[in-house]
């Protein structure tokens, strides 16, 4: 990657002049001053307050947001959502037009405020967090996360038709270990069966007893984060599915299960991808707690030297990795049951259906495939 490209992926990321540098420093082996930073930001129009998008593209953007997931969004992530869209625009600005556009959600996440629980860990790769988030289940569609206790930064966020299969949240666990090149110094997670083998696999290549089980609602950095994701994203997909439930056309049978995999698991996966970049590289405000770092998690946990303390990722040995991903269930392109989905596939392929691309597109999929395959089985 040259200079200009990176200093633009930063610039769009939201990051500061000083993150720019330390980014580039750090990741890239680039070493600039502010004042050949500024310069090259020039010279691609790249401006923090000047040259200001349309306040109408930036309005328009925010409302088709706000007919989406993005009705569950503060002011905060929305202006990072707008910045990561390329657009120039403060976040006065953006919490304006959101006044405008969404009184009664401003008003209502007012109300909503959370206190949180104080909370310490050494550096990054020190502890990882893992859970499952099942407000999607009974729907089919079920969560899995791990998030860095340091930082913040989320290790993994996925959907799959199944939380409770140990072999596929260790295919998550090592699917990160070997993105990473190693492994946390410990692992937190709950008693249930599905971290069993991240338990296993997490003590052969730490060498020590390094799993940690603990009540869910004790594992404070992915509890802390599944509050963000159903405001800024899970609610969404619970009302738009619960409204099948409501008017009869979810049952809860394996077929009514089956099509709601198939029909919005990219849906969810995508938006949880967006989720994902957009809390990585948000900035989290100081806390009460003087020894609980702020900043972008991106940035805490990229260059922990800046928060004066280091990386503590393990070094693994891959003959020790071929034997953990021998135990593990990794995620293939069948979002449900796989004969279902080839069913289905064919089903699509005969009557001409797209796949979704928005929301609205999959409860259209969805009645159509569910009229479909209804009238086969009642033949």
């Amino acid at each position: 990657m040259d200079r200009n490209t990176a200093v633009a992926i930063y610039f769009h990321m939201g990051f500061s002049y000083k993150e720019i540098l330390c980014s580039l420093a750090v990741n890239h082996g680039i070493i600039i001053s502010l004042r050949t930073l500024k310069r090259l930001l020039s010279r691609q129009n790249l401006f923090r307050r000047k040259q200001y998008t349309d306040i109408i593209d930036v309005a328009l953007f925010i409302y088709k947001q706000l007919r989406g997931s993005g009705c569950m969004h503060g002011y905060r992530w929305m202006h990072q959502k707008c910045v990561q869209k390329g657009m120039t625009i403060s976040r006065t600005m953006v919490y304006i037009l959101m006044q405008i556009l969404d009184p009664e959600g401003i008003e209502t996440r007012r109300k909503g405020r959370l206190k949180r629980r104080q909370y310490f860990a050494k550096g990054p790769n020190y502890l990882w967090h893992v859970d499952s988030y099942d407000k999607l289940k009974p729907f089919g569609l079920c969560i899995s996360g791990c998030i860095d206790g340091f930082s913040r930064r989320i290790i993994w966020l996925n959907v799959y038709r199944t939380s409770s299969n140990p072999r596929v949240i260790a295919g998550y666990y090592m699917e990160a270990v070997t993105e990473l090149l190693g492994c946390p110094r410990m692992v937190r997670g709950d008693m249930g069966t599905e971290n069993g083998h991240i338990a296993r696999m997490q003590t052969l290549l730490s060498g020590e007893e390094s799993f940690l089980y603990g009540a869910s609602m004790h594992n404070q950095r992915i509890e802390s984060f599944w509050c963000t994701l159903r405001k800024e994203c899970s609610q969404f997909w619970m009302d738009t599915l619960g409204s099948l439930k409501d008017r009869g056309y979810f049952t809860g049978s394996a077929v009514d299960t089956n099509l709601i995999q198939f029909c919005f698991s990219m849906l969810v996966q995508r938006e949880l991808d967006s989720v994902k970049t957009i809390w990585n590289t948000h900035r989290i405000r100081p806390s009460k707690n003087e020894n609980v770092p702020h900043g972008r998690p991106v940035v805490m946990y990229s260059m922990p030297e800046i928060f004066h303390t280091r990386d503590y990722l393990k070094a693994v040995d891959q003959r020790d990795v071929n034997i953990c991903e021998s135990g593990c269930l990794f995620r293939d392109r069948s979002t449900c049951d796989p004969e279902m989905f080839e069913l289905l596939l064919m089903y699509m392929s005969e009557n001409n259906l797209a796949p979704p691309t928005t929301a609205q597109e999959g409860l259209e999929l969805y009645n159509a495939l569910r009229t479909l395959v209804l009238a086969d089985f009642h033949m």
